[in-house]
C-alpha cells in the first residue's frame, strides 16, 4: 500500500485532495489509533504497543513510519511522541469521541436486539 500523500492517487480519491488522503491515513489500521494514543504523551515502541491493545509488532513499525514521513509523530528521547502537526490533528479529532459515545448511547437504546450489529 503506498503512502497517502495529498496530489497523488489515495484510496477513494485519484486526484489525492488533502482530505482523501487524510481520510485514507487514518482509515489505515491502527493510523488514528496511534495517534489517539500518543496524546497521552510520548511512549516507547513496547509502550504504544501496549496502548493499542497489543498492535503487532510489524504493523505498529509500519504505521510508525508512515506517520513519521507524513510528520504527524516523532521521535524523541522517551520514544514516539505526536509532532506539532500530529497535537493539531488531535485536537481536530478529540470531539469525535465525545460525540461517538452520544451516538452510541442513542443507538443502544433506540435498536432493537435483533437490530444490533
Amino acid at each position: 500500500m503506498s503512502l497517502p500523500i495529498p496530489g497523488g492517487k489515495v484510496r477513494g480519491s485519484v486526484t489525492g485532495k488533502p482530505i482523501m488522503a487524510l481520510l485514507d491515513l487514518l482509515g489505515r489500521t491502527w493510523g488514528l489509533g496511534i495517534i489517539w494514543n500518543l496524546h497521552q504523551g510520548p511512549a516507547t515502541f513496547r509502550q504504544l504497543q501496549e496502548r493499542c491493545e497489543k498492535i503487532s509488532p510489524t504493523l505498529l513499525n509500519s504505521r510508525l513510519k508512515e506517520l513519521k514521513t507524513l510528520k504527524l509523530v516523532n521521535v524523541c528521547a522517551d520514544g514516539y511522541q505526536l509532532s506539532e502537526l500530529g497535537s493539531e490533528l488531535f485536537n481536530i479529532i478529540f470531539p469525535l469521541g465525545a460525540w461517538s459515545k452520544k451516538w452510541a448511547h442513542k443507538l443502544e437504546n433506540e435498536l432493537t436486539p435483533e437490530r444490533k450489529v
